[in-house]
C-alpha cells in the first residue's frame, strides 16, 4: 500500500510537469526542450531557499516563477532572435546546468531538517488521526503522513487543472490555442503570435518549475540532475493521457495529462516491484512512450478493419 500511494503521489506531482508539456507541444505547437532544465530550476530554488529559512509556500511559489522565467526566455530567443525553436530550448536548458548549481552551491542540497510541504501533510494527519499514525484500509497498513500528503498534492494538481480549464475558455485563451492551431490566420487577425507564444511557454514552464519544487520536497532534496529524463516522462503522460480521452477538447486533454501521468507512474512502479534493476529505469520508460507512440495507431487501423468487415 506505501509503494501504491507513494506512485500516485509521484504521479499527481509529475502531472504538473504534463500540464506544462501540453501547454508547449499541444496548445501553442512549441516544441520546448527547456523541460529538463526547468523543473531543475524550481527543485533547486525551492530548496535553496528553504534551506536559508523561507516559508515553504514562499519558496514554492518561488520555484515556480523560476520556471515560468526560463520558459519566458526560452521564447525570447526563437521570438526575438529567430533563433530555431528546439536550439532554443537547448541553449537555456545547458546554461540552466551552471545555474542551478550556482543557486544551489553544489550539485545536491539535502532538506533533512527544514519546513516542507510534506511536514504540512504531517501536521494534519495528526490533526486528523491524532497519534494514530498507521491506518488499516482493506486490511492494509498506511502511514497517515503518506495519505494526507497525497491528498495535499493531489488538491494542489487539481487546482492547477481547473485554472488551466478556466483560462483557456477566456478570449486570450482560445487565441492562445488559436496559435497552435494556425499560427499565420491568427496572425492575419492582427493578434500578436510572439508575444502569446511568450505567454504559453511561461505558464508552461512555470507549472514545471512548480512540479520540480514539489518533487524536491515529496523526495527531500534536490538534485542537480533530477530533470534529466523528465521531458520524456512529460511527452509520455501526455500521450498516454490522449490515448485514454480519445479527443482534443481541452478540457479531457487536461483531465487525460494528469491520469496519464499517474497511469504512467504506476506502470514504472510495477516494473520495479517485478524485479526491474533501478538502473533500466531509463530504458523501460523509452519502451512505455514507444508503446504509447505506435498503440493508438494499432487500435485506430484495427477499428477501421473492423467496421470494413462489418460494413463488407
Amino acid at each position: 500500500m506505501t509503494l501504491l500511494v507513494g506512485s500516485l503521489t509521484m504521479g499527481v506531482i509529475l502531472s504538473l510537469l504534463a500540464f506544462g508539456i501540453l501547454i508547449s507541444f499541444r496548445v501553442v505547437a512549441f516544441e520546448d526542450l527547456t523541460v529538463d532544465g526547468s523543473l531543475t530550476l524550481g527543485g533547486a530554488t525551492a530548496a535553496a531557499l528553504m534551506v536559508s529559512g523561507t516559508n515553504p509556500v514562499l519558496a514554492t511559489i518561488a520555484g515556480m516563477l523560476a520556471g515560468a522565467v526560463a520558459g519566458s526566455i526560452t521564447a525570447t530567443l526563437h521570438t526575438r532572435f529567430e533563433i530555431n525553436r528546439l536550439l532554443s530550448g537547448i541553449l537555456v536548458m545547458t546554461a540552466l546546468y551552471s545555474v542551478n548549481l550556482r543557486i544551489m552551491g553544489k550539485s545536491n542540497t539535502p532538506l533533512p531538517y527544514e519546513t516542507t510541504l510534506m511536514q504540512y501533510g504531517e501536521s494534519a494527519a495528526k490533526t486528523l488521526f491524532g497519534e494514530q499514525t498507521v491506518l488499516q484500509i482493506s486490511g492494509w497498513q498506511l502511514p497517515a503522513r503518506d495519505l494526507c500528503g497525497l491528498l495535499m498534492m493531489a488538491a494542489i494538481a487539481l487546482s492547477m487543472g481547473g485554472a488551466l480549464y478556466a483560462f483557456f475558455r477566456t478570449n486570450l485563451g482560445l487565441a492562445m490555442r488559436a496559435v497552435g492551431d494556425n499560427s499565420r490566420m491568427v496572425r492575419a487577425l492582427g493578434v500578436n503570435v510572439e508575444w502569446l507564444t511568450t505567454l504559453a511557454l511561461f505558464i508552461g514552464n512555470g507549472l514545471i518549475g512548480l512540479s520540480g519544487a514539489l518533487l524536491a520536497q515529496y523526495q527531500g532534496f534536490a538534485d542537480v540532475q533530477m530533470g534529466i529524463g523528465m521531458l520524456v516522462w512529460g511527452v509520455a503522460s501526455v500521450i498516454l493521457g490522449e490515448s485514454l480521452v480519445g479527443t482534443k477538447k481541452i478540457g479531457l486533454l487536461i483531465s487525460g495529462a494528469l491520469m496519464g501521468s499517474v497511469l504512467f507512474r504506476l506502470l514504472v512502479a510495477i516494473a520495479l516491484r517485478w524485479g526491474l534493476n533501478p538502473n533500466d529505469l531509463k530504458l523501460i520508460t523509452a519502451v512505455f512512450v514507444f508503446v504509447a507512440l505506435v498503440l493508438p495507431k494499432f487500435l485506430s487501423r484495427g477499428s477501421r478493419l473492423v467496421k470494413g468487415a462489418a460494413n463488407g
